[in-house]
């Protein structure tokens, strides 16, 4: 892995070499190559001798992170879109089959209610055929009834006339036999009397 490691992490890394005289090594901290006793060292992300080091692991950490979505999350998300799109898909369809099931029963309906209304207006009219007809029928035996009924009485009638008037023919034989006898102080025959009540009534 040592590829890895960039010339400025080398030299920071490598120890301090020993004095010749054997003497312990110099206590005092020394600052990174390339950069002057004192002066203070630059951020680590800007510093330009870590760059190829970190494009290199920018590189990795894409890599990985493309190979993630690419494997993991990306795979998801479509199985997640295609599943959605397939339920607002199965949804749409049954809509439209509720839909259409609604359209057929409401044409449906629509020809029950008229049809109920042509049977009610069939029915109607039926049932004034009959009333009517049951009328013209009564009437009519009404009115036979009533053609008897005045035809009997019409016959009462002229039995009740003929008979009066035969009653008021005896009544006026005997008034008149009464007044013949009363003023002429003789009693006529009933045949004189009655060819006189019957001239005086052929008269009229």
């Amino acid at each position: 892995m040592t590829w890895f490691i960039s010339p400025a992490y080398a030299e920071d890394a490598a120890p301090a070499s020993a004095p010749a005289d054997g003497q312990p090594a110099p206590t005092e901290t020394h600052t990174e190559v390339g950069h002057a006793a004192g002066e203070k060292a630059p951020f680590p992300p800007f510093d330009t001798h870590k760059y190829p080091s970190q494009i290199l692991w920018y590189v990795i950490c894409f890599g990985l992170l493309y190979l993630l979505m690419k494997r993991v999350l990306v795979p998801r998300l479509s199985t997640i879109v295609e599943g959605r799109a397939a339920r607002i898909a199965g949804d749409l369809e049954e809509a439209q089959r509720l839909r259409v099931e609604s359209d057929k029963a409401l044409g449906t309906y629509e020809k029950a209610l008229a049809d109920a209304r042509s049977s009610a207006h069939a029915i109607a009219q039926s049932g004034m055929d009959e009333a009517k007809a049951a009328a013209v029928k009564q009437r009519a035996e009404i009115e036979s009834s009533l053609s008897a009924k005045l035809d009997a009485a019409e016959a009462r009638i002229g039995e009740i006339k003929a008979k009066a008037l035969g009653d008021v023919g005896a009544i006026a034989e005997e008034t008149a036999s009464a007044v013949v006898a009363a003023l002429s102080g003789q009693q006529p025959t009933s045949d004189e009397v009655a060819a006189a009540v019957s001239s005086v009534s052929s008269s009229k």
